[in-house]
């Protein structure tokens, strides 16, 4: 996988990662494929797959970081991605992965330890708690996710995470412009600003994909993020 993965990163998105970059996603994708097995952490299992919806689909989040980010929370992190892939990709970023499934968090924790990644935090807790934990509420210039929510209902999990000045990141599909549309309610009452709609394109994918960011222009107010499970059954 490294040399394909160095060559696609470099023509889609200007990325020339170092050859022990490389070889550690190409571990991490061996861990990945060790222990899917057991504890079923994707459906994404062909190498060629992984390195193209796993790593590759991660780093397009770049698209969006004018400089590299400083703090980053990963809300839904599942077997990882996108946030350990950033990781790897920016070394000094101070990353928190919440990922409320244990045996999803615990294989996270496994590739932390394996690849020796420094200032990484792995939360096994719903993003809802984590919003109103004062440790992390407002803690983090972005926050990403990826696969997890309408964007309405994404919105209260990862807004109230930012801090005023940073941004709310969401990797999205076809569905980006329609869901832009009516997230703008929930995204104003959160303190967002309108949504920004980046396209991207993933050699040797044909479906569509976007980067949809919101940047938090005022600070959330205190009741969001609700208890947990009321933002999916009462999105904003």
């Amino acid at each position: 996988m490294t040399a394909p993965l160095l060559e696609a990163a470099r023509a889609a998105f200007g990325l020339d990662l170092t050859t022990e970059q490389a070889a550690a996603c190409e571990r991490y994708a061996i861990l990945l494929a060790e222990w899917n097995g057991r504890l079923n952490l994707t459906a994404i299992r062909d190498p060629e797959e992984v390195r193209r919806k796993h790593f590759l689909d991660s780093f397009s989040c770049a698209l969006a970081f004018a400089v590299p980010p400083e703090s980053l929370v990963d809300v839904g992190s599942g077997a990882g991605f996108p946030g350990l892939a950033l990781k790897i990709l920016y070394p000094n970023l101070r990353l928190t992965l919440v990922e409320s499934v244990g045996k999803k968090a615990k294989f996270i924790e496994l590739v932390v330890q394996d690849l020796g990644l420094k200032d990484v935090t792995v939360l096994p807790r719903r993003a809802e708690e984590v919003g109103q934990d004062p440790a992390h509420r407002a803690a983090y210039q972005w926050a990403v996710a990826r696969a997890v929510a309408q964007l309405p209902v994404l919105a209260e999990y990862l807004l109230p995470l930012v801090q005023v000045g940073g941004a709310m990141l969401a990797q999205k599909g076809s569905s980006a412009p329609q869901e832009a549309r009516a997230a703008g309610r929930a995204l104003q009452t959160l303190g967002g600003g309108p949504p920004r709609l980046v396209p991207v394109a993933i050699p040797g994918l044909s479906d569509e994909r976007f980067l949809v960011i919101a940047e938090k222009l005022r600070p959330t107010p205190a009741q969001y993020p609700r208890l947990p499970g009321t933002p999916a059954k009462k999105p904003l």
